[in-house]
C-alpha cells in the first residue's frame, strides 16, 4: 500500500494543474453596426456556455484601444483590416494588447455604385471614369461636384484624403449612422437615382443590390504612409482601401486571467455568408440581435461547441 501511495503521489505531482478562469466578467465592446453587435453577442453567448461571466460595454471603434490597453476593456471582436489595422498594430506593439487571430470573415470596404450607373458612366468600374461623369453623381447641394456618401465619421477610411490625392471632382458627405447609410441606398436604388457610397462586406447590401465596387489603384501600406509612392507623388492615400481579415483583439492580460475563454476566442470562426444572412435578418427582417444569434446557435450547435471543446 505504501508503494502504491508513493506511486500515486508521484503521478499526481506530474499531472499539470489546469488553470481556472476568473469569475470576473469578461468585458466585450459593442459598436454601432449590426454585424459587430451580432459577432460580439455570439461570442458572449458561447463564452457563457463555456462557464464565463460576460459584460457588454459600448465603446467607440478606434477609441476602444485605450481601454484594451489598460484592461478596462477585455475583448474587441471586429477589427477590420480595412480601417483598424493601424490602430491594432500600434496597440499590439505597446505590449498591452494581443491579436487573438482572424474571425473567419474577410473585409471589403470601398466606394460602390448600383449597376444602372454604368449606363450613365460607361467607364466604370475604373476610378478615372468618376471625373468624366462627376455631374451624373451630383446633387443640388454638391453640384457641379459629384457626391460620395461616406460612412459615419467615426469609421475612419480616409475618403477626404483619397478625393484630394486623386483629384476627384467629388464632395464627401458622411451618413450619420449605419442605418442612414443603407436607407439612402435603398431609396436611391428604388428610384434609380444616382449614388456612389461606402458599402462593405460581410453585409447584406452587396448581395441584395446589383452593383460593383470602384476599382482604385491597388492599395499598399506605402501608399498610405509615403506620399512619393503612387500616382500622386505629393500625397498619400492615392489608392484604394486595403482588404483582408477581420481580427479579434484582447487586453494582454486576458489569456492569463481567463485561459479557457482565450482558447474559445481563438477558435471562434464564422463565414461572410453566415454573417451576411444574420445581418439581413436584423436589418431587413426586423429581428433582434439576440433572436438571430440564438437561431444561429440552434442551427450550428456542433460548430460553436467545437470552439469550446478544442
Amino acid at each position: 500500500m505504501k508503494h502504491l501511495s508513493v506511486l500515486t503521489a508521484a503521478c499526481l505531482a506530474a499531472t499539470p494543474v489546469l488553470a481556472q478562469d476568473s469569475s470576473d466578467p469578461i468585458k466585450l465592446t459593442l459598436h454601432d453596426w449590426s454585424g459587430q453587435l451580432i459577432t460580439t453577442t455570439l461570442m458572449g453567448e458561447v463564452l457563457k456556455e463555456a462557464g464565463n461571466n460576460i459584460e457588454y460595454v459600448q465603446a467607440d471603434y478606434i477609441a476602444q484601444f485605450a481601454g484594451l490597453k489598460t484592461g478596462d476593456l477585455h475583448l474587441a471582436m471586429e477589427i477590420w483590416e480595412t480601417t483598424g489595422r493601424e490602430a491594432l498594430d500600434e496597440a499590439v506593439a505597446s505590449g498591452n494588447v494581443v491579436n487573438m487571430g482572424e474571425t473567419g470573415m474577410l473585409a471589403i470596404e470601398e466606394w460602390w455604385y448600383p449597376a444602372y450607373m454604368e449606363e450613365r458612366c460607361p467607364g466604370l468600374p475604373n476610378w478615372e471614369a468618376l471625373n468624366d461623369c462627376a455631374q451624373e453623381f451630383a446633387t443640388a447641394e454638391t453640384a457641379p461636384l459629384g457626391r460620395y456618401l461616406g460612412g459615419p465619421v467615426t469609421w475612419g477610411g480616409f475618403d477626404e484624403e483619397r478625393v484630394e490625392a486623386l483629384g476627384l471632382d467629388f464632395e464627401v458627405v458622411h451618413a450619420g449612422t449605419d442605418a442612414a447609410l443603407f436607407a439612402e441606398l435603398e431609396a436611391a436604388y428604388q428610384r434609380q437615382d444616382p449614388i456612389v457610397l461606402w458599402v462593405y462586406a460581410p453585409h447584406w447590401a452587396p448581395a441584395k443590390y446589383d452593383g460593383s465596387f470602384v476599382e482604385f489603384p491597388k492599395y499598399s501600406a506605402e501608399c498610405y504612409n509615403d506620399p512619393s509612392v503612387g500616382i500622386n507623388p505629393n500625397a498619400a492615400y492615392d489608392c484604394g482601401k486595403p482588404t483582408g481579415p477581420i481580427w479579434k483583439a484582447a487586453w494582454a492580460g486576458l489569456p492569463d486571467q481567463w485561459p479557457g475563454a482565450a482558447k474559445v476566442i481563438e477558435n471562434f470562426n464564422i463565414s461572410n455568408e453566415d454573417m451576411g444572412a444574420m445581418v439581413a435578418d436584423v436589418d431587413l427582417n426586423g429581428k433582434s440581435v439576440e433572436e438571430v444569434v440564438a437561431a444561429w446557435m440552434a442551427d450550428n450547435e456542433s460548430a460553436w461547441k467545437g470552439w469550446i471543446a478544442q
